[in-house]
Parts: structure tokens; sequence; C-alpha cells
């Protein structure tokens, strides 16, 4: 039977900590227009096409009302995940929207004709 008294050495162990993925979703704002097939969000420095599914369907839905004419870009803030394009038509990278996070409300473009004053 051996037995070593003095040599121990107390190991502290610390609590498995979870690491939190960093997710690959990106908050974008940006001016939305979409057409028959393709919608496309477009801004300051960039435009990504827009993968099409339940989510931007949702987005067009509701930007829907907002437009003036078909060709209007309504603003939205919404999570994506930006990637490359996988086909070769279109757009260098496409936006997987995954949350519309907000329609800003629209500025009324209505102009007040300017005073004149005769005196």
């Amino acid at each position: 039977m051996f037995s070593a008294c003095g040599d121990e050495t107390k190991e502290e162990i610390e609590p498995a900590v979870p690491e939190v993925a960093q997710d690959s979703l990106t908050t974008i704002e940006a001016e939305f227009i979409f057409l028959a097939d393709a919608a496309v969000l477009k801004g300051r420095s960039f435009i990504y096409g827009v993968e099409m599914d339940s989510v931007s369907r949702e987005l067009i839905k509701k930007v829907e009302p907002l437009k003036r004419d078909e060709f209007d870009m309504v603003p939205v803030v919404v999570r994506a995940k930006v990637i490359e394009n996988p086909r070769q038509e279109g757009w260098d990278e496409i936006a997987q929207i995954r949350e519309i996070l907000e329609i800003p409300e629209r500025q009324t473009d209505s102009v007040e004709a300017p005073v004149i004053n005769n005196n």
C-alpha cells in the first residue's frame, strides 16, 4: 500500500462557461424595393439582392401600402445574414432576411408653396 501525503496538488476546477456563438446576422438600414420576382436592399455603400422566402414576402406585404408607385423604395431596418450570391446572376451578395425590426414612418412629400410678400 502506497500513500503520498504531502505531494497532493489541488487543482481548482472552474465551472464550465458555455461559449456564446456569435451569430452572423447584421442589422441593415436600407431602402427596400421589390418588383414581380426580385427584391433589393440599397444602403449608402451597398446593394444586396434579397433572398425570396417567407420573411421577405412578409416584408413585401408590410411595405406595399407605403409605396407611392411600383418603383418606390421604402426605408426599412432588418436583421439579415449577408452571403455571397451562389448564382452567377444578379448581385454579388444577397441578404437572407431573418427579422423585420422597423419600417420607419415616411415623411410626407407635402411641400408648402412659398409665401410672397409684396410690400
